[in-house]
């Protein structure tokens, strides 16, 4: 996953949770970055204390709004809070197949639904900005990328390699709780633009696309071949072939990912992990005093 966000050229496995100047020069890094929250290490000592103290380390801020904690809450929870939905559906960008890194009219909702608002500055900064060129076979695929994994990833990538530029297709909050269901899209069609954006392999997104993949989107963005993974397809309101018209012109293809790693699975380790958590606390109660119990709770989450 880490190899495929678009700003990272290589990934060292197994790195020493303290960071040391050895490692930078190992390496061949000028300086090692960190976002704006400590980090500790078992003795409550910085991990970057011996780099900051060579004017070696830089800080960055993090996305605000963005959290693990609180996409955990919404899978365990099962509210939809964090959809966007009426009148903020499309919010963040007015001309629904409009190209996100350069439409003008992209701007912050203040919805009051997630903590995270997305700005023309920000998308831009995740977008990548190339048209394509003359002569370029352009691939759409279209689908919710919910909690961005390694099965969209290998999905992505094999759908990249059909041709010269992908486009991704992101439906609303309401359009995908239709298909799936209880309170997915765990992650909003904000917060999931911007993963779906980090991905090396696409090129451009599509917010808010149609349920169907219209002639009139095709034609648009000059798609040369529409792909779709090995997942159900669920007709559109109408009950309707969503992908009639790509297959009526002889441009669709069924693309295998080659892992069977699903959004619903993610979620399922969550919940199986949060079990085993309640266990551990329950046993840790008659071994330890509050203090100590408090602290093992939080390194177990």
């Amino acid at each position: 996953m880490v190899r495929a966000i678009k700003w990272v050229d290589e990934v060292i496995e197994g790195a020493p949770y303290i960071t040391t100047i050895e490692t930078l020069d190992k390496y061949n890094c000028d300086f090692c970055v960190h976002g704006d929250d400590i980090t500790l290490d078992a003795s409550g000592q910085d991990t970057y204390r011996y780099v900051k103290e060579a004017k070696r380390y830089k800080e960055c801020s993090r996305t605000a709004g963005v959290s693990t904690t609180d996409l955990v809450g919404r899978m365990l929870l099962l509210t939809k809070q964090h959809h966007s939905c009426g009148e903020r559906e499309y919010e963040i960008d007015k001309e629904q197949s409009g190209s996100i890194s350069k439409d003008s009219s992209t701007h912050s909702p203040w919805t009051g639904i997630s903590q995270f608002l997305p700005t023309t500055h920000k998308i831009i900064q995740f977008a990548e900005g190339k048209e394509p060129k003359p002569g370029d076979k352009i691939i759409y695929v279209a689908g919710a990328f919910d909690l961005f994994h390694v099965g969209h990833l290998n999905f992505l990538e094999k759908a990249r390699a059909e041709g010269d530029y992908l486009i991704v297709g992101l439906h609303t909050d309401p359009v995908v709780n239709r298909y799936k269901g209880c309170n997915y899209p765990i992650m909003n069609l904000h917060e999931r633009v911007l993963s779906v954006l980090s991905c090396k392999y696409v090129n451009e997104v599509v917010i808010g696309a149609p349920y169907s993949v219209t002639a009139d989107l095709m034609d648009h963005f000059r798609i040369g071949l529409v792909c779709h993974g090995n997942t159900p397809i669920m007709p559109d309101v109408d009950g309707s072939d969503p992908y009639s018209e790509p297959k009526r012109r002889r441009i669709f293809k069924s693309l295998l990912s080659g892992s069977d790693l699903t959004t619903q699975k993610v979620v399922e380790r969550i919940i199986n992990h949060r079990s085993r958590c309640h266990l551990f606390v329950y046993v840790m109660t008659f071994r330890f005093p509050c203090k100590t119990l408090l602290t093992c709770g939080t390194y177990q989450l």
